[in-house]
């Protein structure tokens, strides 16, 4: 009797902890962003609040490694840093989430910026080489050759985000001008 209760205490914990996992929603417009910590590629930490607290912060989740540098996170990568100079004048920090396999993320992820370093000073890169920042986000794209989708948030000083743009293929990303343009819409409707 002992050993049939035991069983079936067992069979019932073996069950739990087979139990699909949930993913987080992916924060909507009007929501607190999750507060997340994440790394450059040279270790220094990086959080949400010390920029929110500094004013509109841009997040933009990238491919990043999915096994080899995507060309449409380059490019997009190419067009945030080449208009670093209108986000200070918009007064947004821009933070590049760079996720992939944990192995040689910090490598794959100072090759990617060859081409764009220096960024400029409110432009930085982090990585996410454990996926909790694309999981807490509910953006973790789980497929062969995939990491997250390529999505873009503007979050204001209280982390409320204000923007959502959630792409579910590599391209339709948000350009510079259409985050510039939407800060512009923001800070208009808040003048009045």
């Amino acid at each position: 009797m002992i050993a049939k209760k035991f069983l079936v205490l067992a069979l019932g914990f073996l069950m739990m902890g087979s139990a699909p996992l949930t993913t987080a929603e992916t924060p909507e417009v009007g929501q607190k962003a999750p507060e997340f910590h994440l790394s450059t590629p040279d270790g220094h930490p990086l959080s949400l609040s010390e920029f929110s607290a500094k004013g509109t912060v841009v997040l933009v989740v990238l491919r990043g490694f999915p096994g080899y540098q995507c060309p449409y996170c380059q490019k997009q990568v190419h067009d945030f840093v080449t208009n670093g100079e209108k986000f200070v004048t918009a007064g947004a920090e821009v933070i590049l989430v760079y996720p992939g396999p944990p192995a040689d993320l910090d490598q794959h992820a100072k090759e990617f910026l060859t081409k764009e370093n220096p960024l400029p000073g409110n432009v930085h890169l982090v990585i996410d080489p454990d996926y909790a920042f694309t999981n807490q986000y509910g953006l973790r794209w789980d497929a062969p050759h995939e990491t997250a989708y390529p999505s873009t948030f503007l979050i204001d000083r209280g982390s409320t985000v204000f923007f959502r743009k959630v792409s579910h293929g590599h391209g339709d990303r948000t350009t510079a001008a259409d985050v510039l343009g939407e800060l512009e819409r923001d800070r208009a409707a808040h003048s009045h």
